[in-house]
């Protein structure tokens, strides 16, 4: 390999990108759809959406499906159709955007934090079984980065527990564990559909089940319109105004493309798999990279790929810290920063906040002991931001671009020593990655 552009060298990448990286794909045909809702002064309807709502419903082969205005609505409908009450305990990732878990305080339960695995960022099913208490509710398995959790575990250890399992599907769409669309696999399913994930609709999320009085609760929760429909006793005697308090359908304007985006989808992602398998393929075997994507023959994959990373495994490059690695790829044309999502158990919030006035922190409100988690007590997850990396996230299967940016990240773990030498010579200090440091942008 040439000189390491950090040091004056060629960069990797020369190649104009394009539209390699532009992501919605918005068409003649997107636009349409949204033009149509508009003449008719259809914005505010249900007929578009509920259409959205069969056809997703369809692809996951899936009886059921509402969608919602929000991802993070979606998850707090599930919660409460899954039973989610006060004084009960949700168990879930701490890598993970703040949706997957919160809205449980606005039902009064409490939030219960589990450690991961190391190779997939996903709940470690071993610590999840420490965790369950007789008030545990629902346990929310999060697809991290497109990761498929490991469901057989978890659902094992559910059905043993005789708990829910809410999977949180934000970043897999379309992503199968040993040959499942996930979303299918739990008792319910939640995600968001906003304008920068795999499918993008603009915004909004949807909730999968294969319960009917599951569906019709989230219905209940937060869509009046439907209240009138609802056959479950409990909740057709209400008819009229939702439990929740919440306005939470989903905008037509979202469900017209979304449509769009749904008939487009699956070969787009076939294309995102073909080019990122391809950049990981041409990495293997060098040290200190790891893909992070399920084993090939596994029968799982990651979907549409969305917000894709990489594993750092510094032991191989002499404790070379992840920081001054990140700076030697982005020299070579690639942008590339540590780190993940901010580890939520280290936040203030979920240590000291009193949301409801209840004169003493929210996450121990309604607990009947102190549930917060400190520095070290997930080991694993707090070591991520120095284990983990961004990587570009290909839309097109270009060889010979994928290449060029493939070599920045060789380039810079073939000359690891020489970046180490670069940085000390310069006076510098090898730099603390901060917990949050790609932090909240892994959005719902």
């Amino acid at each position: 390999m040439s000189t390491l552009a950090l040091r004056g060298g060629p960069q990797s990448v020369t190649a104009d990108p394009g539209d390699m990286f532009t992501w919605p794909i918005i068409t003649d045909e997107d636009e349409q759809a949204c033009l149509d809702v508009l003449r008719r002064g259809g914005m505010s309807g249900t007929d578009v959406t509920e259409e959205f709502e069969r056809e997703f419903a369809e692809w996951h082969g899936m009886p059921y499906c509402v969608a919602q205005s929000t991802g993070t609505g979606a998850l707090q409908a599930a919660m409460w159709a899954l039973g989610v009450r006060i004084g009960d305990e949700v168990i879930g990732p701490s890598l993970t955007y703040w949706a997957s878990v919160l809205p449980a305080w606005s039902l009064g339960a409490s939030i219960v934090f589990c450690d991961i695995e190391p190779h997939s960022m996903c709940l470690d099913p071993v610590d999840l079984e420490k965790r369950i208490t007789p008030r545990t509710k629902v346990i929310i398995p999060v697809h991290y980065c497109g990761y498929p959790c490991d469901m057989d575990a978890i659902m094992a250890i559910a059905a043993k527990h005789g708990i829910k399992v809410l999977e949180d599907v934000s970043h897999a769409h379309g992503a199968e564990y040993k040959g499942r669309l996930l979303g299918t696999i739990g008792d319910c399913a939640a995600m968001s559909v906003m304008s920068g994930k795999a499918l993008p609709v603009g915004e909004g999320g949807f909730v999968l089940t294969r319960d009917k009085e599951v569906w019709e609760r989230v219905q209940a929760w937060g869509l009046y319109e439907r209240t009138s429909r609802l056959e479950t006793p409990e909740l057709k005697q209400f008819a009229g105004l939702p439990w929740g308090g919440y306005k939470y359908r989903m905008h037509q304007l979202s469900s017209a493309v979304g449509r769009v985006q749904l008939r487009h989808y699956r070969a787009r992602m076939v294309e995102i798999q073909k080019a990122m398998n391809y950049f990981w393929d041409l990495l293997e075997g060098v040290p200190g990279v790891r893909a992070h994507r399920p084993p090939t023959g596994s029968g799982s994959h990651c979907g549409g790929w969305y917000a894709c990373h990489g594993l750092y495994v510094p032991e191989e490059l002499d404790d070379l810290p992840i920081g001054w690695f990140c700076r030697a790829v982005t020299a070579e044309g690639v942008s590339c920063g540590p780190g993940a999502n901010m580890p939520l158990h280290l936040h203030p919030l979920f240590h000291d906040a009193d949301v409801y006035g209840h004169g003493k922190p929210t996450a121990i409100a309604n607990a009947d002991r102190d549930l917060r988690a400190g520095k070290g007590d997930l080991p694993v997850t707090e070591a991520m931001p120095g284990r983990c990396y961004w990587t570009p996230w290909f839309k097109h299967y270009r060889p010979e671009i994928i290449e060029q940016y493939a070599n920045a990240y060789r380039k810079a773990a073939e000359h690891a020593g020489e970046i180490r030498e670069h940085f000390l010579g310069l006076g510098e200090t090898p730099p603390e990655v901060s917990m949050g440091s790609a932090g909240l942008f892994l959005r719902r």
